[in-house]
């Protein structure tokens, strides 16, 4: 895998009658094409040792847990593995683009799927890319990547074993903390949360009379010419997320919508440095930057004040709350999940999530 730097604008609106991918992509750039059978055998062996690949989303009525569900091993049907051929990037870009936007149901469909997209005019020199598409609560980005290392183990492995050792670690551990404390850092997570949104923060989506299209863009980021590093500051999240905070604040102008500060949720991996960590479920937390546009006006001084909330924020716990909080969220109905998330005035939320 090939590092490269991703930023998702992740957006929901609460649409009537409107349906709402809440699709994740990793795309994998190969050195040649990959067959499809490869990809079939190794999740066969892979089911073998870990179910949830072939599970579906249930809760038992009517307060239980959300939790993954899967039958017995004989009965698990891997998920669908499916090849296209492209001529161009452009045609390649329009493939990302329906995975996103084609939604799953993971109460009926696998909670993840495959595509393999052989893009080039010729067959013989086409590139090879592998595209994982997942129902986003099924894992988090990290999760993908343990994912597919696991199939590439199987893929190369003579037996259908995973490594030797410990076993892998494919669900993280429970919480061993109290119940009580538990509940206490979710209320003051909770609490915390109602405190940063005395004014509801403006959706980008604020006018529009239909959902769009959820979209694929690339693009790069311009040095931070305030730092000796150099290049490297440009891989800071607070550099990154100061350079959307302006390019936000630059949408906002042009549609004329109110300059109300703004909120943005970054999602904060809950792995220790170097650590895989579980596969499925997704260890994050929140953090939620705050700033006006006025202030994205001075970038550097823009990502120093974002660094320094981010520093405050693991100071004083609250990272580690949130993701108590989320935790508890599970037991609630969705439309009720909503009203504890910060939110715009017609109950949007979105947010930027970075990914090296």
């Amino acid at each position: 895998m090939r590092g490269a730097d991703l930023v998702l604008i992740a957006m929901q609106s609460l649409w009537a009658r409107g349906r709402v991918s809440n699709n994740t992509l990793l795309v994998v750039q190969c050195d040649a094409p990959i067959a499809p059978e490869r990809i079939r055998r190794a999740l066969d062996r892979f089911l073998g040792s870990c179910p949830w690949p072939a599970a579906r989303l249930r809760r038992p009525f009517p307060w239980g847990k959300l939790h993954w569900a899967a039958g017995p091993p004989a009965a698990l049907v891997p998920p669908p593995v499916r090849r296209r051929s492209v001529a161009s990037y452009a045609e390649l870009h329009r493939e990302l683009e329906a995975e996103l936007n084609s939604a799953i149901d993971p109460r009926r469909d696998p909670p993840l799927r495959f595509l393999i997209v052989d893009c080039g005019p010729e067959p013989a020199t086409a590139q090879g890319f592998l595209v994982l598409t997942w129902f986003h609560p099924l894992m988090d980005p990290r999760g993908g990547q343990n994912l597919l290392m696991h199939l590439a183990h199987l893929d190369q492995a003579d037996d259908h074993a995973l490594p030797a050792g410990a076993p892998p670690e494919f669900v993280p551990d429970p919480d061993p903390r109290p119940l009580r404390e538990r509940g206490r850092l979710g209320r003051r997570s909770l609490r915390y949360m109602r405190t940063l949104t005395p004014v509801p923060p403006v959706s980008p989506g604020t006018g529009l009379t239909s959902p769009g299209r959820v979209r694929f863009r690339q693009d790069g980021f311009v040095e931070d010419p305030s730092s000796a590093r150099g290049e490297r500051a440009t891989r800071e999240i607070a550099w990154r997320l100061a350079l959307v905070g302006k390019a936000m604040a630059g949408l906002w102008d042009r549609r004329g919508l109110p300059g109300v500060p703004f909120l943005v949720p970054i999602s904060v991996d809950l792995r220790p440095k170097g650590d895989s960590g579980p596969t499925f479920g997704n260890w994050l937390a929140f953090h939620f930057a705050r700033f006006s546009p006025a202030e994205t006006a001075d970038v550097a001084g823009l990502a120093r004040a974002l660094r320094a909330q981010m520093a405050d924020a693991v100071r004083d716990g609250q990272i580690d709350a949130n993701a108590v909080a989320m935790e508890f969220l599970h037991y609630r109905p969705l439309a009720l999940m909503r009203r504890y998330l910060p939110a715009g005035s017609s109950g949007e939320t979105f947010s930027f999530n970075c990914a090296d």
